[in-house]
């Protein structure tokens, strides 16, 4: 883990969100908004149409450093800007692509830059997380 280098890519993923992912995140959550399932309300409060959960699209957005890490370390802080809304067809879904590149190395914690797209879209902005990693 020594040879990282700012810039490095360190991993990639994209992932399908449904509105079936939806329904199961509200329930594992409690979210129950009916923004996040129902067209009508989504619209009727000015939305595009039904979108992800905030909360969602940070987890499944963090997951892939994670799975980079094996184990070999762990995270010290995460944060986000929510900087567009994840809006999900109700035939297609939509996907979400995640970059995670190596941002800056400062003593024990290195910092991991995150590029989270949708639709050609950034949805989360300054997306970074400090990881510290064992040695």
């Amino acid at each position: 883990m020594s040879d990282l280098v700012v810039g490095q890519e360190l991993t990639s993923r994209t992932v399908t969100l449904t509105r079936f992912s939806l329904v199961r995140y509200a329930g594992a959550s409690g979210d129950f908004n009916p923004i996040h399932y129902r067209d009508d309300v989504a619209e009727s409060v000015g939305l595009p149409g039904v979108l992800a959960h905030g909360m969602l699209t940070m987890g499944l957005a963090v997951q892939p450093v994670i799975d980079w890490m094996e184990g070999r370390g762990e995270v010290v802080e995460y944060g986000v800007r929510f900087t567009r809304p994840v809006v999900v067809d109700g035939t297609d879904g939509v996907e979400v692509s995640v970059i995670a590149k190596v941002g800056a190395i400062e003593d024990e914690v290195t910092r991991i830059d995150l590029t989270v797209s949708a639709t050609d879209q950034t949805v989360l902005g300054k997306a970074q997380v400090r990881v510290k990693l064992h040695r």
